[in-house]
């Protein structure tokens, strides 16, 4: 009985530590993403001064493209670690 405890509070453990280290990881990932934000949104502005509505799409686009890329390298490098 006490083995199947300690094996439990083990699993439990090492779990809340991925699920801890996920959430902080996501969090950097967030403020990331917000400081590029930004850095986008002043850039599309700058070169599409004419047409606001048309620079933000054009900086929709390109955070789009930015983070299904990120998607994309992020599933195959965890995906190959299996």
């Amino acid at each position: 009985m006490k083995t199947k405890i300690k094996k439990s509070a083990k699993e439990f453990s090492n779990e809340f530590k991925k699920s801890l280290n996920t959430g902080i990881v996501a969090a950097f990932g967030f403020l990331i993403a917000l400081i590029w934000k930004e850095v986008i949104v002043d850039f599309v502005e700058k070169i599409s001064y004419a047409s606001p509505i048309k620079g933000k799409l054009i900086s929709a686009l390109i955070v789009t493209l930015i983070c299904a890329l990120g998607i994309y390298i992020s599933s195959k490098i965890f995906s190959s670690q299996k």
